[in-house]
């Protein structure tokens, strides 16, 4: 009987020992790097106004007064939405990296129109900066972010 309890033991034992193996360097999983902090904070929308659903790229391009004129294309929910314009965030300091986020956004149909993404074009000039601190832009929609540097 004694010899039947060592064994059961020692049996159980392994089986502990096994459960605490480490895996091959290889198989073991990176750990995630932590997703960059937005220093902005996001302005307030108007009522019934909406990110897109998506935007699939956008340029940022120098005027001649030395504005900036920002053009993006992207995806609304679906048929009828108006308005599509660009709502820029807001900054307690200049970005270090000289990027400034910007929404994409459009006021919802009061009435939802046909179903599926529908493409939109959406341009304006942004005359807020024009000492040349702004070296890119992020279009911000629901689902994705594109970063378009200024004359790139």
């Amino acid at each position: 009987m004694r010899k039947l309890i060592l064994a059961a033991g020692l049996l159980a034992g392994l089986s502990l020992a096994a459960c605490g193996e480490q895996k091959p360097a290889a198989e073991a999983a990176a750990p995630a790097e932590a997703p960059k902090k937005s220093l902005a904070r996001q302005a307030p929308m108007y009522a019934g106004q909406e990110q897109v659903l998506s935007v699939q790229s956008g340029t940022v391009t120098k005027d001649a007064g030395g504005g900036l004129n920002l053009e993006a294309k992207a995806t609304t929910d679906g048929a009828g939405w108006t308005q599509v314009g660009f709502l820029p965030r807001v900054y307690a300091a200049t970005p270090p990296d000289g990027i400034y986020e910007i929404d994409v956004v459009a006021q919802k149909p009061a009435t939802p129109g046909a179903a599926g993404p529908t493409p939109v074009d959406v341009k304006s000039a942004w005359d807020r900066y024009k000492d040349g601190r702004v070296k890119g832009v992020k279009f911000i929609s629901k689902t994705n972010e594109v970063v378009a540097m200024v004359g790139g």
